[in-house]
């Protein structure tokens, strides 16, 4: 099976993932997971599909690849609109049965309404890299995220240290020895934020749920990041009422 970068590479090119690692272009479908397989009256809805809600991203998954896609869903999330995991069944299925493709379309159409809310409160939220959701069976959908968890702390810090700038501009010469060991060791926690980062995906099954869990991610990104007591005492003892 191949890596998550190689699997994130083909889904941003339109190109198929197998499991042997190889690719395949597929200009049908737009992009893929797996080899996925369309009939004539499938793929022509799926298109129609696309149409009908083109703010969205759509990955058309092979009925063999399904787990895989929802193992490793924060790989195909995208930062600039909401990925829609489908798979072939689902499409086909839609594209005869009248009943469930109300369902499902109903599903995408809840989620497209809450859409523009959804980008924008995840603009605001520290670290967040990209979002999506999956159609799942059983009439459902679930919703991730990929959050960058040192740069929800990097953000935080960068903040903080615009304002504790703007006071320490009214502190004496004197203390220059002092404002140049903080600066310093902000430097060392940035650098060490900048090397340590780590992305995870935070799932949930619905939007509500999922930008609960982005914040509860967020905070302990920065719970975590919290300056230790001999940092603390960097430039403790400054007078920034001078």
């Amino acid at each position: 099976m191949g890596t998550v970068a190689q699997i994130e590479n083909n889904v941003q090119t339109g190109e198929v993932y197998q499991a042997s690692g190889a690719q395949k272009k597929n200009a049908n479908y737009g992009k893929t997971i797996g080899k996925p397989e369309l009939s004539e009256k499938g793929q022509k809805y799926y298109e129609e599909l696309k149409k009908k809600y083109s703010n969205m991203d759509f990955v058309l998954v092979s009925k063999d690849m399904k787990a895989t896609a929802k193992a490793q869903a924060g790989s195909y999330a995208n930062p600039h609109k909401m990925v829609v995991l489908i798979d072939e069944e689902k499409v086909e299925r839609m594209a005869s049965d009248e009943n469930f493709r109300k369902q499902y379309e109903g599903i995408i159409s809840k989620a497209a309404v809450k859409l523009p809310q959804l980008q924008s409160q995840l603009a605001n939220k520290r670290g967040v890299k990209a979002f999506g959701m999956q159609i799942n069976d059983g009439g459902n959908a679930s919703f991730f995220a990929v959050v960058d968890k040192s740069l929800a702390a990097q953000r935080d810090r960068i903040k903080q240290n615009g304002a504790k700038k703007a006071e320490q501009k009214k502190v004496d010469a004197k203390k220059k020895e002092k404002k140049a060991a903080e600066k310093k060791q902000a430097e060392k926690r940035a650098e060490k934020a900048e090397s340590e980062k780590d992305s995870v995906t935070v799932s949930a099954s619905s939007i509500e749920e999922l930008l609960r869990k982005v914040d509860d991610t967020v905070y302990e990104a920065m719970s975590d990041s919290a300056q230790t007591d001999s940092e603390r005492l960097v430039g403790q003892n400054f007078n920034f009422r001078c």
